[in-house]
């Protein structure tokens, strides 16, 4: 059967995506910083394997460990609500070590057994928000924005060598812990100028009502680039993240 390598599968896309790809028949290899066991159901096609996407040794020993793999899902990452302004310095060196290095770093370290077997996959989670400029999630954006630019040049760098190359871009997703995974790093919400436009961006956030991303959505969007040769560079995932799309001027061939 077919493998998979899906990254931050504590909870949330990774999670649901990986649930997916195992009822699907495949072998799936979930890495997290901190594997637990009970979060995926049991299964002989699946493993844990612990992975922290910013440290290279980790992520050497995850090579070694998983082998060839057939289809790279590069999902981990997290999210800094905070003004550009008042971002802490070392709260930027997080995000882009995670979220674009972390992610290159992956690349780097699986796309050369796809190229020597022309073949494989690789599919890069990023995020509706690098679609247009919105306040308080700037640096956060740009983190993401660093990855769709990258991933593009990649998808026509390895195409010559039978690798396809997709970014799944979902939309808000309330019921992921995206948010408390975030809250650490808020800044500028007790601010007097920037508190505002901060309690604005939350409650746009938290509202209930109009279209939002499920995790389940992520998944099924992961598993059109992994298993359809025809899908587009740009896959969005939930139905705002349809509509997000529809609305820039990204071209999803």
């Amino acid at each position: 059967m077919p493998k998979v390598l899906i990254t931050g599968c504590s909870s949330g896309f990774g999670l649901e995506t990986a649930k997916l790809f195992i009822e699907k028949g495949w072998d799936v290899i979930a890495t997290m910083r901190t594997p637990r066991e009970g979060l995926l159901p049991l299964s002989d096609r699946l493993r844990l394997i612990k992975l922290d996407i910013t440290d290279p040794a980790s992520i050497a020993q995850a090579a070694e460990a998983a082998g060839a793999v057939d289809v790279l899902v590069n999902n981990a990452g997290f999210g800094a609500p905070a003004p550009v302004e008042l971002t802490d310095p070392e709260t930027i060196y997080a995000l882009f070590q995670t979220n674009a290095v972390g992610t290159l770093a992956m690349i780097q370290a699986f796309v050369p057994q796809m190229r020597h077997r022309r073949s494989g996959v690789v599919i890069n989670v990023t995020s509706t928000v690098t679609l247009k400029t919105l306040p308080i999630v700037g640096v956060y954006r740009a983190s993401k924005a660093a990855v769709n630019a990258f991933t593009e040049s990649l998808a026509m760098e390895v195409k010559p060598f039978g690798v396809r190359v997709h970014i799944v871009l979902p939309g808000r997703s309330p019921e992921t812990r995206f948010g408390d995974n975030a809250r650490p790093h808020i800044r500028g919400i007790d601010d007097p100028d920037y508190a505002p436009v901060f309690e604005q961006f939350v409650k746009n956030v938290q509202q209930d009502n109009g279209p939002v991303t499920h995790a389940s959505d992520v998944a099924e969007a992961v598993w059109q680039a992994a298993t359809d040769s025809t899908a587009p560079l740009y896959i969005p995932a939930g139905e705002d993240a349809e509509q997000w799309m529809a609305e820039s001027s990204i071209h999803r061939e």
